[in-house]
């Protein structure tokens, strides 16, 4: 699996498993009298006993007596409901703002057992360095994590942005946890046929491997073409329409729901009113951070919502287990409760809320109602994974918009946002001009956004306005800024804007909120200027007080932070902003902040 001693392989297993199954050899781990959730073929079986060896499934039936001995550990599942162990197919750790082990140390005790991650935020900044640092520390956890070999570093070929760092795919493919490539966001070169990317997919299906989607709102001819390339899934999917294009064509269809991104309600219709079958639509979060993680949940909290807005829950339990698994090509070793398999195993009192009375982890019970019982171990980052901000300080001078002094008023382009979703519209605004600068309107909704490059010192500086945020006062940088993480910043203010961001660059990364030049609230990011080692309570205790500062300012979005983070991501329309200007993403290609100067 992932070279970690504790997972044996299963060609290194079947001896015993066989000997367990065949009553010569006990089992190291038995529950007795489950509802066992069949996702095989979509049934519960009442009364199972489910025979463990070490870390691995050796045989399911009732009364299996023979197979347990004296030093077997006893579970009693009578009256629970016994299901694999749940996976998210597409997650970004870093958007937890944790560590791999401290984001272990969240969902384990959800549910979660294995993760497949696409690691393109922290090899924006760190490059393949940074990847590795990630799969050296999850090879120790009892949680599973699969990598997704990053696909676009940066996001886009265009040019549109000023990157940290660039990936070595064929040294992050000699690591046995990874096991396909990431999203492919740049879809625009994909439909253009351009090489670089295609040669990258390419790569990937020659090694067996999938290769992971990402298409917004792409037409017919377009998706088709996508489709074309072999890349087999996406999550960007936001209505049930566009689920079912994708699905039509073979791919996979990922039910997101996000902190911020919440597509499950009109996605999941594809299920609860077309009744299509389910096989290839499985249930993914894509970014949750802390705050969410702790109040709400991981994938049990997504598979919860499932099953609220209609889907039989053994269905939705197909959805993040078993349909992982094959989509990934490892269903002989996860996504059910079956011989052979990872013994990654679950207990329910009930299939509606989802909180487990037990997680069993490769054969070992990890955590009970929610408490840990097992340490998971921690890495020490080192240095240069925390020294990523390569930038002065910020003067309001470099943020003012400055037009000539001879008009009284222009029409620009503006961002508008919405809390529930990860598109942004082009709107145009008449704004005024005040000696020869053009300023944030409050009272109309219009929010300045700033982007600072902080990666190479090119002294970048993007500037434009942004509609939804509902600012009055105040404003909010981060160094949190999807993908290429330069540090972003929204306020009704430039005095604000400046202050945050300075506040940024002296912390080595992190979220600031600022309000009258006076720092309100803040969290530290200091590796890659992404995550932290903190624990996961005290980050989300630090998002929630930068949630009320938000509020105070004015703003009423859901999760802003993570809205904001997304304003910078060339490869979901329509308009974005990086330190090199405002962004045309359908057409790819910089546009000017005042409409009468469109190229």
């Amino acid at each position: 699996m992932d070279g970690d001693h504790r997972r044996t392989e299963v060609h290194e297993a079947i001896y015993d498993l066989v000997d367990v199954a065949g009553g010569r050899k006990k089992a190291t781990l038995a529950l007795r009298r489950t509802n066992l959730v069949d996702v095989n073929i979509g049934v519960v079986e009442e009364g199972l006993d489910i025979a463990v060896y070490r870390d691995r499934i050796a045989a399911v039936g009732r009364n299996l007596d023979y197979a347990i001995g004296g030093s077997t550990t006893i579970v009693d599942g009578e009256g629970y409901y016994a299901t694999p162990g749940f996976m998210d197919a597409h997650i970004h750790v870093e958007s937890s703002m944790l560590t791999p082990a401290r984001f272990a140390e969240v969902v384990l005790p959800l549910g979660t057992t294995a993760i497949f991650a696409d690691p393109h935020e922290i090899a924006n900044v760190l490059g393949t360095r940074g990847v590795m640092l990630f799969i050296e520390e999850s090879g120790g956890l009892q949680l599973k994590v699969f990598f997704l070999v990053p696909s676009c570093v940066p996001a886009s070929s265009a040019g549109l942005e000023t990157s940290g760092q660039r990936i070595n795919m064929e040294e992050l493919y000699r690591y046995p946890a990874v096991i396909g490539l990431g999203e492919v966001m740049d879809y625009p070169s994909v439909v253009d046929g351009k090489g670089e990317i295609l040669d990258k997919v390419s790569t990937t299906l020659r090694k067996r491997m999938a290769v992971e989607g990402h298409a917004p709102q792409l037409d017919d001819r377009e998706l088709a073409a996508y489709a074309a390339a072999g890349i087999s899934s996406c999550h960007e999917s936001t209505s049930k329409e566009e689920a079912l294009e994708k699905l039509k064509l073979g791919m996979y269809a990922y039910v997101r729901e996000g902190s911020a991104w919440l597509d499950l309600r009109d996605t999941i219709r594809v299920v609860t009113e077309d009744k299509i079958d389910t096989r290839h639509v499985v249930l993914v979060t894509d970014d949750r951070d802390s705050l969410s993680l702790l109040k709400e949940g991981h994938i049990n909290y997504v598979t919860r919502k499932a099953i609220g807005a209609g889907v039989d829950p053994i269905t939705a339990v197909q959805m993040v287990t078993l349909n992982v698994a094959e989509h990934f090509g490892l269903a002989q070793q996860l996504g059910s409760i079956a011989p052979v398999r990872s013994a990654d195993i679950l207990l329910f009192r009930r299939l509606t809320d989802l909180k487990p009375h037990l997680v069993i982890a490769d054969g070992i019970p990890v955590a009970r109602e929610g408490k840990l019982l097992v340490d998971i171990r921690r890495m020490e980052y080192p240095g240069w994974a925390r020294r990523t901000m390569n930038t002065g300080t910020v003067d309001a001078g470099k943020l003012i918009i400055r037009v000539p002094t001879s008009v009284d008023e222009v029409i620009v382009r503006v961002m508008k946002v919405r809390g529930d979703s990860v598109m942004t519209r082009e709107e145009h605004e008449v704004v005024g001009v005040k000696d020869g600068s053009l300023l944030p309107s409050p009272e109309d909704d219009l929010s300045y956004a700033v982007v600072v490059e902080r990666h190479k010192g090119t002294g970048n500086v993007g500037k434009g306005f942004v509609r939804g945020f509902t600012l009055k006062r105040g404003a909010v940088a981060s160094s949190v800024s999807h993908d290429a993480h330069n540090i972003i910043a929204v306020g009704a203010n430039i005095q604000d804007i400046e202050a945050a961001i300075n506040r940024v660059i002296i912390l080595g990364g992190g979220i600031v909120a600022a309000s009258d030049g006076v720092i309100d609230a803040e969290q530290r990011l200091p590796i890659a200027g992404l995550i932290t080692d903190e624990p996961a309570t005290e980050v989300a205790d630090s998002l929630e007080i930068l949630v009320e500062a938000w509020r105070r300012y004015g703003c009423e979005l859901p999760y802003p932070f993570m809205t904001m983070s997304l304003l910078t991501l060339t490869v979901i329309p329509e308009l974005r902003i990086t330190d090199r200007g405002l962004v045309d993403v359908r057409r790819q290609i910089l546009v000017p902040l005042t409409v009468d100067d469109n190229p």
